[in-house]
């Protein structure tokens, strides 16, 4: 079996970088995964991984070996593995794993499907926490229009805890989103200030989009004037949004709890 001992090693310099750049995470269709629980999402969310690095003071070989079989498995040393690891606490344990298209028309959906819309989210913490409510709510899609971060920025991995994995995920514009809501007969509500109905007034029975935009900005005036219906949560205190993923939350849950979830 492999061993890296060397932080110099070209290998490691190479996923450094991934950790680092998305330019090069795009180049080499390839990104870094850190944790035993985010490994294991991965694995079972059909994402091909194709090295596995561990530090055996911490995660053993035969726990490493478990993680994904067919991947090439090398043996780290603590300075190796204090570079490459990106939080203060997990595991002893990496993976490299090839990204996935995000292209919309890989979304495989149901008859009646309920999708999260998200409208340029930049702080990677709102988009793991909107990852992991659309995970919770076991959502057909999430639909990132005009992304501002790369999806597999390690900050993204982590603040999903995973949930990156187990949602069915796609890019576009917001132009392309709108077409594809429309080509496939889905209503889509937008949260926004503007000509708005509360959202528990709305029916979101029927195939269903729930569209969020920016605390700071909100949706911009190609959704609002394309929507269904502009819907709004009632604000009783002295601001008048709250954060994305809460706001969404919200949405969400109202309209499981429309399906009888």
């Amino acid at each position: 079996m492999k061993q890296i001992t060397s932080i110099q090693n070209p290998f490691i310099k190479s996923l450094v970088l991934l950790q680092e750049k998305a330019k090069n995470r795009r180049q080499t269709g390839t990104f870094l995964i850190e944790g035993v629980r985010e490994i294991s999402l991965a694995v079972k969310g059909n994402y091909e991984i194709e090295t596995v690095l561990f530090y055996p003071e911490i995660c053993s070989e035969i726990e490493a070996k478990k993680l994904a079989k067919s991947a090439e498995l090398i043996e780290i040393n603590k300075d190796v593995f204090q570079k490459l690891s990106y939080r203060e606490t997990t595991e002893g344990v990496l993976a490299v794993a090839k990204s996935k298209s995000l292209q919309l028309s890989d979304l495989k959906l149901s008859a009646t499907p309920l999708i999260l819309v998200a409208e340029a989210p930049e702080k990677p913490g709102n988009i793991g926490a909107l990852l992991r409510t659309a995970d919770a709510a076991n959502l057909d899609a999430v639909i990132i229009a005009n992304p501002k971060s790369d999806l597999y920025n390690p900050n993204i991995v982590r603040s999903s805890v995973g949930c990156l994995f187990t949602n069915q995920i796609a890019t576009a514009s917001t132009a392309e989103i709108i077409s594809f809501l429309k080509e496939k007969n889905i209503n889509f509500y937008c949260a926004t200030l503007q000509n708005s109905t509360s959202y528990h007034t709305q029916d979101y029975t029927k195939p269903t989009a729930l569209v969020v935009g920016t605390e700071a900005t909100g949706l911009t005036q190609e959704w609002r004037d394309a929507a269904t219906q502009n819907i709004i949560i009632p604000m009783q205190g002295e601001i008048d949004s709250m954060n994305v993923s809460v706001a969404a939350a919200i949405l969400i849950f109202e309209a499981k709890r429309q399906r009888g979830f």
